[in-house]
């Protein structure tokens, strides 16, 4: 199996050695791969990394839907058509990329070999009131037309405005957002809530025989930093909150975030091959 066994119309990025042990990254919502360009020396140091662009995010095509689980099938299907071993994948999710992590292991035990979320609301009671410009480009009436005339300045100052301090985001992320139409960025929006509105990640998480590493930033806009403790009945969940760090962490704390991530994945036993 290989490049040709992927889903068609799903865009996939390789970083890193082909025969390290693989580490999947997967995107938040209205975002795509390059937002994880941060983490990329340091983690393709060590692993063989995939990130993938969901449905209708970055190049990859539009779907029919956006329901989280079938995101997560689609998922499933790239490490398929990558020919990964049972057990091989070390799954790191931002955001909304959370949850699908969360549901590609509830699905798919056999693919995921330890589990990260980054900035992943727990439940819909810590979601705080929204910057005012995110309001403006994705509520109704005015919503859809000033998404469809939004500027590079106006994307970048949206993304900042989840940040807890400006930081400086690659062409290609905004380039890849300004890629994503009205419909579909709301689309998956009602979709990831409707995830989480029928069972908390922590619940989902409990039921999950899998190591799992919970980063927060404590000066998160966009969800109550407090609301990170939410994992904390989750057992054998290790939680780090990052001090003066919004929802981005990636960009706003790469170092320590690469670093989390690397001694997490280096601290679970490798898989034996079969």
């Amino acid at each position: 199996m290989g490049e040709k066994d992927i889903p068609r119309g799903i865009h996939v990025v390789h970083d890193g050695p082909p025969d390290a042990p693989p580490l999947l990254l997967i995107h938040g919502s209205a975002a795509s791969g390059a937002t994880w360009s941060p983490l990329i020396p340091a983690l393709a140091s060590r692993h063989h990394v995939i990130r993938v662009d969901l449905p209708g995010c970055g190049r990859s095509a539009p779907a029919p839907k956006y329901d989280v689980p079938l995101q997560a099938a689609g998922v499933a299907a790239v490490l398929d058509g990558l020919g990964l071993g049972l057990g091989q994948a070390d799954v790191v999710g931002h955001s909304s990329g959370g949850y699908v992590a969360t549901a590609l292991a509830e699905q798919r035990p056999d693919l995921v070999r330890s589990l990260a979320l980054l900035s992943s609301g727990p439940s819909l009671d810590a979601f705080l009131p929204q910057p005012l410009i995110l309001r403006a480009l994705l509520a109704p009436p005015l919503g859809p037309l000033l998404w469809a005339v939004r500027s590079d300045g106006v994307t970048r100052k949206a993304l900042n405005a989840t940040a807890a301090r400006p930081v400086d985001l690659p062409d290609e992320v905004v380039a890849d957002l300004r890629r994503m139409t009205y419909r579909t960025t709301r689309a998956v929006l009602r979709c990831n809530s409707a995830y989480v509105a029928e069972k908390s990640v922590p619940d989902r998480l409990k039921a999950l025989d899998v190591p799992i590493l919970v980063i927060f930033g404590a000066a998160d806009p966009r969800w109550e930093p407090s609301s990170v403790h939410q994992y904390d009945a989750v057992p054998g969940a290790r939680v780090k909150t990052l001090a003066g760090v919004g929802h981005l962490v990636m960009f706003e704390e790469p170092e320590r975030t690469g670093r989390l991530l690397l001694d997490f994945t280096a601290s679970r036993p490798s898989v034996p091959e079969t």
